[in-house]
């Protein structure tokens, strides 16, 4: 009887010590705990708001002003130097898509961007791979792989018109030592779409050999020497590791490839100038002859605003699709 009361006792004793201890704890701790009141989380917020600000002013003042400034400007008719006079509201964004000059348009521009995104995305990477060899001398292959990205488009558009020269050219040249016969690649409309492509895709390789051989690079050499003791050949690494582990660099250049694709101007523009008999009037030099010739600048707006909806719908389309299948290391 009195061991069981003297175990209560200790037992109380304990449950009373314990919650001294933990009164003692807790109010040693308070004194330190700083809670956050309204006020300083308001605070905290204008402090990062402040370092945003910078960039918020920039893009204000060169994306989202000249946004809505292009948007009110698609609903109205102007005069030869751009100012507004009457008010339409969305009557040319119905002359867009009720006259066929568009769609043909956007039909050329869809074919363009199919005839560049998938070569140049397909080229650059045999490049790379090539560029990933370790061999002596590799870094000046390296060099000329990547050399196009210093090419300016101008320079580029004028090499290339003296390759595609009908007379004079060097592809007409090596035709013709197969007995092909001469091809006017630039005056001729079933060439002249195929051989702008041809310029946008070589000017293209440079950048995106560079962004694929660092991906390669980027894949632990680990996984290969796995690979080869399971028994995997270089076919069947390429495709169950290379390819996979390059699946966010591939994402990204499909991304911006197509949104460099639409937006192509300066090949176009030098070597065809939407000719011949409209066989490469992409929709960026349609926009850029109904302002700079026609001097409709609201009509040229409202098919520009036509076109960064078009872009937009598809990058998200794109973001959508290819995320799911992205695999990140």
């Amino acid at each position: 009887m009195a061991g069981i009361i003297i175990e209560r006792q200790a037992t109380a004793g304990n449950g009373v010590i314990g919650r001294m201890s933990s009164a003692a704890t807790a109010t040693h701790r308070t004194p330190g705990v700083r809670r956050r009141g309204p006020w300083r989380e308001a605070l905290r917020f204008g402090e990062g708001m402040l370092y945003l600000l910078p960039a918020f002013v920039i893009f204000a003042a060169f994306v989202f002003y000249p946004l809505f400034k292009s948007m009110r400007l698609s609903l109205y008719i102007t005069d030869i130097l751009g100012h507004t006079q009457v008010y339409v509201g969305l009557q040319q964004y119905r002359d867009i898509f009720t006259s066929g000059a568009f769609g043909e348009s956007l039909a050329i521009t869809a074919l363009f961007t199919l005839y560049t995104v998938i070569p140049s995305i397909a080229v650059s990477l045999v490049l790379a791979l090539m560029a990933n060899w370790r061999l002596r001398g590799i870094s000046f292959f390296r060099m000329v792989f990547s050399s196009p990205i210093v090419v300016a488009v101008a320079s580029a558009s004028m090499i290339w018109m003296m390759l595609y020269s009908p007379a004079q050219g060097v592809l007409n040249y090596l035709l013709s030592l197969v007995r092909i016969q001469p091809i006017n690649w630039l005056a001729d409309p079933r060439w002249a779409l195929p051989a702008v492509s041809i310029v946008a895709v070589w000017r293209s390789l440079g950048f995106n050999t560079i962004l694929l051989l660092s991906g390669i690079q980027n894949i632990p050499e680990d996984i290969y020497e796995s690979a080869r003791i399971d028994g995997a050949g270089p076919w069947k690494m390429f495709w169950r590791i290379t390819l996979p582990l390059l699946s966010p660099v591939l994402m990204f250049l499909v991304i911006t490839s197509t949104i460099n694709a639409l937006q192509s101007f300066g090949e176009i523009n030098i070597l065809t100038a939407g000719g011949p008999a409209g066989a490469t009037n992409v929709v960026v030099y349609s926009i850029y002859r109904e302002a700079f010739f026609n001097f409709n600048f609201g009509f040229a707006v409202a098919e520009a605003m036509v076109l960064f909806a078009i872009i937009l719908a598809l990058t998200v389309t794109q973001f959508t699709l290819f995320e799911r299948r992205v695999f990140y290391q």
